[in-house]
């Protein structure tokens, strides 16, 4: 039987590693988490860990072009499903990832202004069928996160105050129009980790 595959976007620190480590900790106090495999993106594998490093290298801020970058998450992407998430998917196992291609299309598509179709294209060769069951999205704006411009060693943190509002405008347009994304509006830190687990809940993943 074949894994469910949840992934859970947002903003730059908007809590979404705090959560994800929460429900870690739920499965593994319940003796589950055996049957889950938890990574990320860019990343969660060696070669995609390798991009990872390109794409948010502070040195190269201003450096890289708006098409390379997306290209760069695909290619990352495309690494990371091979090598992590399909494998793990076909074994049984459920499969939990912080970011996934939603956002692609809000950092890329909607911040970068490179369009949805540009998304589409160069994503379409890395994900094929490989689409998440279900997407969390913490919904909470860059105003209210923890992330503070400028100061980070991550390129992408380091961006503008208005970049970081469109990627967070381009999230809330996907809202309308993406199957299978629930929105958790972060408040205390329980009671919102108890929202993503009702939620993963009432959408089957907890088989």
């Amino acid at each position: 039987m074949k894994g469910k595959f949840v992934t859970v976007e947002g903003g730059e620190r908007v809590g979404k590693s705090t959560y994800i480590g929460m429900l870690r900790e739920y499965l593994e106090e319940r003796g589950l988490l055996e049957s889950y495999v938890f990574t990320r993106e860019p990343g969660g594998g060696e070669i995609a860990e390798r991009i990872r490093g390109i794409i948010l290298d502070k040195s190269y801020f201003g450096k890289i072009s708006y098409r390379t970058e997306a290209l760069l998450y695909a290619a990352a992407r495309c690494q990371h499903i091979d090598g992590v998430i399909l494998p793990a998917l076909n074994a049984g196992k459920n499969v939990i990832c912080d970011r996934y291609i939603h956002s692609s299309f809000a950092y890329q598509g909607y911040a970068r202004k490179l369009g949805a179709e540009y998304v589409t294209a160069i994503n379409g060769y890395a994900v094929e069928n490989c689409m998440p069951d279900a997407v969390i999205f913490i919904d909470l704006p860059p105003e209210k996160a923890y992330w503070r411009e400028g100061g980070s060693e991550d390129r992408m943190e380091n961006e503008k105050a208005e970049f970081h509002r469109a990627v967070y405008e381009g999230f809330k347009e996907l809202q309308k129009s993406a199957d299978n994304f629930f929105t958790v509006t972060p408040k205390d830190k329980n009671e919102t980790f108890g929202k993503i687990l009702n939620l993963l809940k009432d959408t089957g993943f907890f088989l």
